[in-house]
Parts: C-alpha cells; structure tokens; sequence
C-alpha cells in the first residue's frame, strides 16, 4: 500500500455510508484483511475496526465484515501491530 491516505466507503445494512481511512493491509491463509479507523473528528478519536474480506469470485465488489471471533481478531490484531511498529521504524 502507498504512503499516501487511502480512504474506502461502506454502506451499511441500513444503507448509511461510512467512510474509513485504511492504516494497512494483510493477506493470511488467502484471506484479506484491512485495519480501519473512522474518519476522525477534531472533537473524538477515530475507532479502529479489523475487517475481513468475505466475497466470492463472482461479487463485482470486494465484501467486508468487521472481525468478531475473538481468537481470529487477536491472531490478526497481532500482525497489525507488527507491520504497524515495522512501519514506524522504517519512517
């Protein structure tokens, strides 16, 4: 992923739109994985969120569902961190 600030778009079940900046990307055992926060506001800090790509071949666009499998979320929160402290280094 580029330096620059890449920020996606999500309707929700109730077809409000969200918007997310993408702090980085993860592929593991062929699954995509974002770690997103929410656009912040000067007044609050953003929430991060790890989201997990569900879509098939067949979808037109890539289908994400927020990580809640507690196992799951700690194996991928932990590479996060890693590649978000490599990340920093290298700056």
């Amino acid at each position: 992923m580029d330096k620059k600030d890449e920020f996606i778009t999500f309707t929700t079940e109730d077809g409000e739109e969200v918007c997310f900046e993408v702090i980085e990307q993860t592929r593991l055992n062929g699954v995509n994985y974002l770690l997103v926060a929410e656009s912040e506001t000067e007044e609050e800090e953003a929430d991060a969120l790890i989201l997990k790509d569900v879509s098939s071949e067949d979808d037109p666009e890539a289908i994400y569902e927020i990580v809640e499998n507690d196992e799951e979320l700690s194996l991928i929160a932990s590479i996060f961190e890693e590649l978000i402290d490599d990340m920093e280094l290298q700056e």
